[in-house]
Protein backbone atom coordinates (compact mmCIF):
# COMPACT_ATOMS: atom_id res chain seq x y z
CA UNK A 1 0.00 0.00 0.00
CA UNK A 2 1.12 3.56 -1.20
CA UNK A 3 1.58 5.78 2.24
CA UNK A 4 0.27 9.45 1.33
CA UNK A 5 2.04 11.80 4.00
CA UNK A 6 -0.35 13.86 6.15
CA UNK A 7 1.28 17.17 5.01
CA UNK A 8 0.59 16.17 1.26
CA UNK A 9 -0.89 19.47 -0.51
CA UNK A 10 -3.05 16.91 -2.89
CA UNK A 11 -4.86 15.59 0.57
CA UNK A 12 -4.84 18.98 2.37
CA UNK A 13 -5.77 21.34 -0.44
CA UNK A 14 -6.67 20.16 -3.21
CA UNK A 15 -3.35 20.55 -5.04
CA UNK A 16 -2.58 18.29 -7.69
CA UNK A 17 -4.39 16.27 -10.96
CA UNK A 18 -5.20 13.53 -11.89
CA UNK A 19 -6.17 11.00 -14.87
CA UNK A 20 -8.60 8.49 -15.20
CA UNK A 21 -7.80 5.92 -18.15
CA UNK A 22 -9.76 2.75 -20.18
CA UNK A 23 -7.73 -0.14 -20.00
CA UNK A 24 -9.18 -2.28 -22.38
CA UNK A 25 -7.63 -5.07 -25.06
CA UNK A 26 -4.41 -4.84 -22.95
CA UNK A 27 -3.64 -1.41 -23.42
CA UNK A 28 -4.21 2.07 -22.14
CA UNK A 29 -6.59 4.00 -24.01
CA UNK A 30 -5.25 7.34 -25.23
CA UNK A 31 -2.79 7.65 -22.99
CA UNK A 32 -0.72 9.93 -24.16
CA UNK A 33 -3.67 12.13 -24.99
CA UNK A 34 -4.30 11.69 -21.25
CA UNK A 35 -0.24 12.37 -20.59
CA UNK A 36 -0.44 15.93 -22.90
CA UNK A 37 -3.37 17.19 -20.63
CA UNK A 38 -2.02 16.20 -17.52
CA UNK A 39 1.04 17.95 -18.45
CA UNK A 40 -1.04 21.19 -19.73
CA UNK A 41 -2.52 21.02 -16.27
CA UNK A 42 0.79 21.25 -14.49
CA UNK A 43 1.73 24.75 -16.55
CA UNK A 44 -1.10 25.83 -14.63
CA UNK A 45 -0.91 24.94 -11.23
CA UNK A 46 2.77 25.51 -11.68
CA UNK A 47 3.90 22.08 -10.74
CA UNK A 48 6.50 19.93 -13.07
CA UNK A 49 5.10 17.35 -14.79
CA UNK A 50 5.65 13.92 -14.35
CA UNK A 51 8.36 11.72 -16.07
CA UNK A 52 6.48 9.93 -18.98
CA UNK A 53 8.12 6.62 -18.10
CA UNK A 54 7.38 6.56 -14.14
CA UNK A 55 3.65 7.51 -15.21
CA UNK A 56 3.41 4.83 -17.56
CA UNK A 57 5.43 2.27 -15.47
CA UNK A 58 2.98 3.33 -12.36
CA UNK A 59 -0.48 2.96 -14.20
CA UNK A 60 0.82 -1.15 -15.23
CA UNK A 61 2.22 -1.64 -11.77
CA UNK A 62 -1.43 -0.99 -10.81
CA UNK A 63 -3.05 -3.03 -13.48
CA UNK A 64 -0.96 -5.97 -12.49
CA UNK A 65 -1.92 -5.48 -8.91
CA UNK A 66 -5.61 -5.46 -9.90
CA UNK A 67 -4.94 -8.99 -11.86
CA UNK A 68 -5.07 -6.97 -15.29
CA UNK A 69 -9.05 -6.85 -16.08
CA UNK A 70 -9.93 -7.20 -19.32
CA UNK A 71 -11.79 -3.74 -19.18
CA UNK A 72 -10.50 -1.99 -16.11
CA UNK A 73 -9.81 1.84 -15.36
CA UNK A 74 -6.45 3.36 -14.04
CA UNK A 75 -6.43 6.70 -12.39
CA UNK A 76 -2.89 8.28 -12.04
CA UNK A 77 -2.47 10.96 -8.89
CA UNK A 78 0.09 13.59 -9.16
CA UNK A 79 0.25 15.89 -6.30
CA UNK A 80 2.30 18.71 -5.15
CA UNK A 81 3.73 16.56 -2.78
CA UNK A 82 4.62 17.45 1.05
CA UNK A 83 4.37 21.34 2.21
CA UNK A 84 3.73 22.17 5.64
CA UNK A 85 0.08 22.42 7.33
CA UNK A 86 -2.05 23.54 4.87
CA UNK A 87 -0.37 26.65 4.28
CA UNK A 88 -1.37 28.19 0.66
CA UNK A 89 2.08 29.13 -0.10
CA UNK A 90 3.95 25.79 -1.61
CA UNK A 91 7.60 25.57 -0.22
CA UNK A 92 10.58 26.51 -2.18
CA UNK A 93 11.44 23.20 -3.47
CA UNK A 94 8.56 21.03 -4.39
CA UNK A 95 8.62 17.26 -4.49
CA UNK A 96 5.45 16.10 -6.24
CA UNK A 97 3.95 12.43 -5.52
CA UNK A 98 2.81 9.81 -7.93
CA UNK A 99 0.24 7.45 -6.87
CA UNK A 100 -1.60 5.25 -9.02
CA UNK A 101 -4.64 2.79 -8.93
CA UNK A 102 -6.70 0.35 -11.14
CA UNK A 103 -9.70 -1.51 -10.76
CA UNK A 104 -12.24 -3.75 -12.85
CA UNK A 105 -15.15 -2.44 -14.82
CA UNK A 106 -18.19 -3.85 -15.50
CA UNK A 107 -20.62 -3.25 -18.34
CA UNK A 108 -20.61 -0.22 -20.06
CA UNK A 109 -23.48 1.98 -18.32
CA UNK A 110 -26.96 2.18 -20.06
CA UNK A 111 -28.71 5.07 -21.11
CA UNK A 112 -28.32 7.92 -18.49
CA UNK A 113 -30.86 9.91 -16.92
CA UNK A 114 -30.00 13.73 -15.67
CA UNK A 115 -31.05 15.96 -13.75
CA UNK A 116 -29.79 19.54 -13.64
CA UNK A 117 -27.92 20.50 -10.52
CA UNK A 118 -28.37 23.42 -8.34
CA UNK A 119 -24.93 23.93 -7.81
CA UNK A 120 -23.23 25.84 -10.88
CA UNK A 121 -19.99 25.14 -12.63
CA UNK A 122 -17.56 28.05 -12.35
CA UNK A 123 -16.41 29.23 -15.59
CA UNK A 124 -14.25 32.03 -14.16
CA UNK A 125 -12.01 29.45 -12.32
CA UNK A 126 -9.26 27.87 -14.12
CA UNK A 127 -9.47 24.65 -12.44
CA UNK A 128 -12.84 24.57 -13.89
CA UNK A 129 -10.87 23.41 -16.78
CA UNK A 130 -8.05 21.08 -15.00
CA UNK A 131 -8.26 17.55 -14.10
CA UNK A 132 -8.21 19.07 -10.46
CA UNK A 133 -7.77 16.77 -7.17
CA UNK A 134 -10.58 19.04 -5.98
CA UNK A 135 -13.90 18.04 -7.52
CA UNK A 136 -16.19 18.87 -4.24
CA UNK A 137 -18.50 20.66 -6.57
CA UNK A 138 -19.17 17.96 -8.87
CA UNK A 139 -19.09 15.37 -5.89
CA UNK A 140 -22.24 17.43 -4.56
CA UNK A 141 -23.89 17.25 -8.11
CA UNK A 142 -23.68 13.85 -8.18
CA UNK A 143 -25.14 13.52 -4.86
CA UNK A 144 -28.03 16.11 -5.81
CA UNK A 145 -28.91 13.74 -9.20
CA UNK A 146 -28.98 10.92 -6.99
CA UNK A 147 -31.66 12.13 -4.67
CA UNK A 148 -33.40 12.87 -7.10
CA UNK A 149 -33.53 9.29 -8.77
CA UNK A 150 -31.45 10.26 -11.63
CA UNK A 151 -28.07 8.93 -12.44
CA UNK A 152 -25.99 11.89 -13.13
CA UNK A 153 -25.99 15.75 -12.95
CA UNK A 154 -26.27 17.94 -16.06
CA UNK A 155 -24.30 21.45 -14.43
CA UNK A 156 -24.87 24.53 -15.60
CA UNK A 157 -22.31 27.89 -15.32
CA UNK A 158 -22.67 30.61 -13.33
CA UNK A 159 -24.11 32.63 -16.59
CA UNK A 160 -26.51 29.89 -16.95
CA UNK A 161 -25.25 27.89 -19.66
CA UNK A 162 -24.91 24.20 -20.41
CA UNK A 163 -21.06 23.51 -19.01
CA UNK A 164 -21.06 19.74 -18.49
CA UNK A 165 -22.27 16.73 -16.33
CA UNK A 166 -20.87 15.65 -13.47
CA UNK A 167 -17.87 13.50 -14.80
CA UNK A 168 -18.87 14.06 -18.43
CA UNK A 169 -19.32 16.00 -21.58
CA UNK A 170 -22.43 17.22 -23.14
CA UNK A 171 -23.37 16.64 -26.38
CA UNK A 172 -27.21 17.34 -28.39
CA UNK A 173 -28.67 17.06 -31.71
CA UNK A 174 -30.38 19.33 -33.69
CA UNK A 175 -31.28 19.32 -37.62
CA UNK A 176 -28.50 17.03 -38.21
CA UNK A 177 -25.95 19.23 -36.41
CA UNK A 178 -24.02 18.50 -32.89
CA UNK A 179 -23.55 20.61 -30.61
CA UNK A 180 -21.37 21.06 -27.41
CA UNK A 181 -20.42 23.81 -25.06
CA UNK A 182 -17.87 25.58 -25.21
CA UNK A 183 -14.44 25.40 -23.37
CA UNK A 184 -14.99 28.31 -21.81
CA UNK A 185 -18.06 28.04 -20.73
CA UNK A 186 -16.13 26.05 -18.01
CA UNK A 187 -15.33 22.88 -19.77
CA UNK A 188 -13.01 20.12 -19.16
CA UNK A 189 -11.06 19.19 -22.45
CA UNK A 190 -12.56 15.88 -22.30
CA UNK A 191 -10.20 13.37 -24.20
CA UNK A 192 -13.72 11.62 -25.73
CA UNK A 193 -14.94 15.30 -26.23
CA UNK A 194 -11.92 15.51 -28.85
CA UNK A 195 -12.48 11.83 -29.97
CA UNK A 196 -16.06 12.37 -30.93
CA UNK A 197 -15.17 16.36 -32.83
CA UNK A 198 -12.81 14.20 -34.61
CA UNK A 199 -16.02 11.63 -35.51
CA UNK A 200 -18.15 14.46 -36.51
CA UNK A 201 -16.08 15.87 -39.30
CA UNK A 202 -15.19 12.56 -40.78
CA UNK A 203 -18.80 11.63 -40.66
CA UNK A 204 -19.36 14.83 -43.01
CA UNK A 205 -21.29 15.93 -39.52
CA UNK A 206 -21.36 19.76 -38.56
CA UNK A 207 -20.53 19.97 -34.93
CA UNK A 208 -20.68 23.23 -33.28
CA UNK A 209 -18.86 24.54 -30.00
CA UNK A 210 -21.64 27.03 -28.52
CA UNK A 211 -23.12 28.91 -25.73
CA UNK A 212 -26.43 27.71 -24.65
CA UNK A 213 -29.09 28.21 -22.22
CA UNK A 214 -31.51 25.20 -21.00
CA UNK A 215 -34.05 26.49 -23.89
CA UNK A 216 -31.48 25.73 -26.82
CA UNK A 217 -31.05 22.28 -26.08
CA UNK A 218 -34.23 21.52 -24.90
CA UNK A 219 -36.17 17.77 -26.21
CA UNK A 220 -33.14 17.83 -28.39
CA UNK A 221 -31.53 13.86 -28.29
CA UNK A 222 -28.43 14.41 -25.73
CA UNK A 223 -25.33 12.43 -24.89
CA UNK A 224 -22.21 12.13 -22.91
CA UNK A 225 -18.92 11.56 -23.32
CA UNK A 226 -16.01 10.04 -20.96
CA UNK A 227 -13.17 8.46 -21.53
CA UNK A 228 -14.56 5.27 -19.33
CA UNK A 229 -18.35 5.38 -20.33
CA UNK A 230 -17.26 6.38 -23.71
CA UNK A 231 -20.54 7.81 -26.28
CA UNK A 232 -23.55 7.23 -23.68
CA UNK A 233 -26.98 8.27 -24.76
CA UNK A 234 -29.26 10.50 -22.37
CA UNK A 235 -33.07 8.86 -21.76
CA UNK A 236 -34.36 12.25 -20.11
CA UNK A 237 -33.70 15.14 -18.67
CA UNK A 238 -34.99 16.84 -15.47
CA UNK A 239 -37.59 13.86 -15.91
CA UNK A 240 -38.32 14.41 -19.44
CA UNK A 241 -38.03 11.92 -22.12
CA UNK A 242 -35.50 12.50 -25.22
CA UNK A 243 -35.79 11.16 -28.06
CA UNK A 244 -33.05 9.35 -29.53
CA UNK A 245 -31.44 9.98 -32.82
CA UNK A 246 -29.38 7.26 -35.07
CA UNK A 247 -26.51 10.44 -35.51
CA UNK A 248 -25.61 9.18 -31.91
CA UNK A 249 -25.21 5.53 -32.87
CA UNK A 250 -22.95 6.25 -35.80
CA UNK A 251 -20.90 8.74 -33.43
CA UNK A 252 -19.89 6.15 -31.34
CA UNK A 253 -19.12 3.59 -34.12
CA UNK A 254 -16.64 5.48 -35.39
CA UNK A 255 -15.04 6.84 -32.32
CA UNK A 256 -14.83 3.14 -31.25
CA UNK A 257 -13.38 2.35 -35.11
CA UNK A 258 -10.88 5.03 -34.33
CA UNK A 259 -10.00 3.87 -31.69
CA UNK A 260 -8.95 0.41 -32.51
Amino acid sequence: MTEIPLDDRGFLLGHGLFETVLWTGGRLEHWDDHLERLERGCRTLRLPPPERAAALAAAQAAVAAASAPKRGAVRINWTAGAGGTGDLDPPAELRPGLTAMAWALGPAPGPAKLVTAHVRRNDRSPTSRLKSLSCLDNVIARAEALESGADEALMLNTAGEVACAAAANVFWVRHEEVFTPDLDCGVLDGIMRRQVIAACHDLGLPVQEVYANLGRMAGAPMFLTSSLSGVRPVASLDGRELPTSPLVAAIAKAVSRASK
